[in-house]
């Protein structure tokens, strides 16, 4: 990131120095006379790396020491990000045992590159905690030093302390896996699976060249490729229509074989021979029948994500309703009590089903239609990616899912189905666009040609306010809904931009990647609504009173995220210890990430309070009731990484992000967890049943990665 001023080139590397050398013309000596006693800086449980790196003092320097925290940057999403994918931080020192300056010197904060090419002042420190504003920086160094004035744009004195942040460290294992060879071109057909299952799968496709460890090469998962029929002889997959329905409607939707267009012809399923399936529209209050078939060649249900249902509708199989074989059919009741962006997709082997195209939308609108957002259009976007080779979809596994570890990136990412997908606006329209993410693993960061836009809304809801920004992170299953006024004719694209991470060898570059365009022309707008679209007028939503009341609510339920390894090879686990990055934007493991199944990765949701994992916890709560969750992503453990973590039947707020109160609540289902974080969420335990609480990362889930609650009806109770 090019610094703006002060940029200063050091005159060479740390050397071995004395305080009091360092400090002879620049500091007073302590009014004791003694040196200054050695301290600890003060470290807050919960708050781990990559949130926190040390600074180390200059060698003979005893008595000084610090730390970096890095917090979290309130935005409506669940990370903040640059247009260009770069996290940003605040930043905050917390440094003791340096000696009070002489007059007129002083000690400052520098953030540098990691190659100290360039150097730039963040602030006057000393002792104590100090606040050095906002970066956006993958990686760099920080360093403290004593300057004959208190606020130099070039650095002069040599630093007494330096840090470097925890991205940037160096991986233990690619000092003992060189020299790095590429896999042959030759597919590993045939080649040794790791634990004596699963022969005859091809070399999966990667979107960049990737290195890998010489021991792993004709390794294969532990489990076998699933076949899949010739995608020559299936339909093509349509385009879905939009089915409005009234109160009472009765609607058939059918799974079905379709060759979806993508790579020279995927063999996927379509909801009635769509992919995406039929947007839905109902208004808020309204109950719907739905009559699902199965016309697909594998057990299957439908889960109506975020939707406060009845339980026995919610399409979790073995938890609310039994699988629906092949030819059956299911009757799914929807009510739909709250107005918002929801969506629909299946609930068994999601990593297959779900990737291979079974996924719709619904947009429920407030009661009379009445819409206080204005817009001259409104444009559904549904983002998804597939991993592919030439001429099919890559393989899935046959007896467990594999991506284990970080989920299934695809290769190919998809907008509306299809690649590069074209949408049209006219000069000057402000276009409302309802995005889902029904990607199994991906995190997008969606922009518009840089134009600025604004968010309104989230899953279940609408922002007090909206917000301004100029991409759009957005999580597995998340869905957000913006605003976007296109000024001048011509081509829009519509761009995902992220900085990706080769764990490999640790090197960070920016992928990007244009997922469609809209086309702008040059006729008119009919309703200018520039003025309108400008204005950061109340959109209901959240009460920041109401909202204000439960920050100092206390934490009723805790729950840590870890992963577990079986038998996986040692080449294969020494990749996965390593620093966690709070978001893996793509996958950065390659064939570490492919040969990782559900059988050899356990993913895992544990209690604090009792030890119970996964499965094994099962949480009761009264109807009506409200409680604190907070979920710790422990990122000291094996390739921790950012969850998106979904309740059943629920709704809840973000209410604090470490320990920061969330600037922009919003009723959501679903919320990411970057690694390292803390998130506490106010659920509002409304809705009776059994139901599920699970990471949305399509093969987490299938890695165990799922808990159970209860909400007992008040019927219940008062009979108990």
């Amino acid at each position: 990131m090019p610094p703006a001023h002060g940029i200063s080139r050091p005159a060479g590397a740390l050397t071995r120095l004395t305080l009091a050398g360092l400090l002879a013309c620049l500091v007073a000596p302590a009014a004791s006379g003694q040196a200054a006693p050695r301290c600890s800086v003060p470290v807050e449980p919960g708050r781990p790396i990559p949130h926190r790196f040390t600074l180390f003092p200059a060698d003979g320097i005893d008595s000084v020491s610090g730390s970096v925290e890095l917090l979290p940057i309130s935005t409506p999403f669940g990370v903040a990000v640059t247009e260009a994918g770069v996290e940003r931080y605040r930043l905050v020192l917390h440094a003791c045992g340096l000696p009070a300056p002489a007059r007129g010197s002083g000690y400052v904060a520098w953030i540098a590159s990691l190659s100290l090419d360039s150097v730039v002042p963040l602030g006057r420190v000393g002792n104590g905690r100090f606040e050095l504003g906002e970066i956006a920086r993958s990686r760099f160094r920080l360093l403290i030093s004593a300057e004959r004035t208190p606020m130099p744009t070039t650095r002069s004195g040599r630093p007494l302390l330096r840090g470097t942040s925890s991205a940037s460290l160096l991986l233990a294992h690619r000092d003992v896996v060189q020299p790095l060879a590429r896999p042959a071109p030759a597919a590993t057909a045939g080649g040794k699976a790791h634990a004596g299952h699963g022969a005859g799968w091809p070399m999966p496709p990667m979107s960049q060249p990737m290195r890998m460890m010489p021991s792993l090469a004709g390794m294969q998962p532990a489990v076998s490729p699933a076949a899949r029929p010739d995608a020559a002889a299936l339909p093509v997959a349509r385009r879905g229509d939009v089915r409005m329905l009234r109160n009472g409607d009765t609607l058939r939707l059918s799974a079905v074989p379709v060759r979806i267009p993508v790579a020279g012809g995927i063999a996927g399923y379509g909801y009635d021979g769509a992919v995406p399936g039929p947007r839905l529209g109902v208004e808020e209050g309204d109950t719907v029948v739905v009559r699902f078939v199965n016309g697909t060649d594998a057990p299957s249900s439908i889960h109506w994500h975020g939707v406060r249902l009845d339980n026995r509708f919610d399409g979790v199989p073995g938890l609310t309703q039994e699988l629906v074989a092949p030819a059956d059919s299911f009757t799914y009741v929807l009510r739909f009590p709250d107005a918002g962006l929801f969506w629909y997709h299946p609930h068994h082997r999601e990593d297959t089903q779900q990737d291979l195209g079974l996924y719709g939308s619904v947009v429920v609108r407030r009661k009379g239609g009445i819409d206080t957002t204005s817009a001259n259009r409104r444009s559904t976007l549904m983002l998804d990616d597939i991993l592919a080779g030439a001429d099919a979809a890559f393989p899935h596994g046959r007896e467990a899912p594999t991506h284990a570890v970080m989920g299934r990136f695809g290769n190919r990412l998809l907008l509306n189905g299809r690649e590069r997908d074209t949408l049209a606006a006219d000069r000057g329209d402000v276009v409302r666009f309802e995005i889902t993410n029904a990607a199994s693993a991906r995190t997008f960061n969606l922009s518009f040609g840089g134009l600025p836009i604004r968010v309104v809304g989230s899953d279940l809801g609408r922002f007090a306010r909206p917000a301004m920004e100029r991409s759009v992170a957005i999580a597995p299953a998340e869905r957000y809904i913006v605003e976007v006024r296109f000024p001048d004719s011509g081509a829009v694209a519509l761009v995902n931009r992220v900085q990706a991470v080769d764990h490999m060898i640790g090197a960070v570059r920016e992928e990007q990647d244009t997922l469609g365009v809209v086309r702008v022309g040059a006729a008119s707008t009919r309703r200018n609504l520039a003025a309108a679209f400008e204005q950061t007028r109340t959109e209901g939503g959240v009460s920041p009173q109401t909202f204000a009341r439960h920050l100092r609510r206390p934490v009723d339920r805790r729950l840590t995220i870890a992963m577990r390894t079986g038998a996986l090879p040692l080449a294969v686990t020494a990749m996965l210890a390593g620093v966690a990055l709070p978001v893996d934007w793509s996958d950065g493991l390659g064939m570490i990430n492919w040969l990782a199944t559900a059988r050899d990765v356990t993913w895992i949701l544990r209690d604090d309070a009792t030890g119970a994992e996964n499965a094994a916890i099962d949480w009761r709560f009264a109807q009506g009731e409200t409680a604190v969750v907070s979920i710790h992503n422990d990122p000291s453990g094996g390739h921790a990484m950012a969850h998106p973590i979904h309740l059943h039947g629920q709704r809840f707020l973000v209410l604090r992000r470490n320990g920061v109160p969330n600037a922009w609540p919003v009723w959501k289902d679903t919320a990411l967890v970057p690694a390292g974080e803390r998130v506490d969420l106010l659920v509002e335990m409304s809705n009776p049943g059994r139901w599920m609480l699970q990471c949305h990362i399509a093969e987490h889930l299938g890695s165990g990665m799922m808990m159970h609650f209860t909400v007992d009806s008040l019927t219940r109770r008062s009979r108990r």
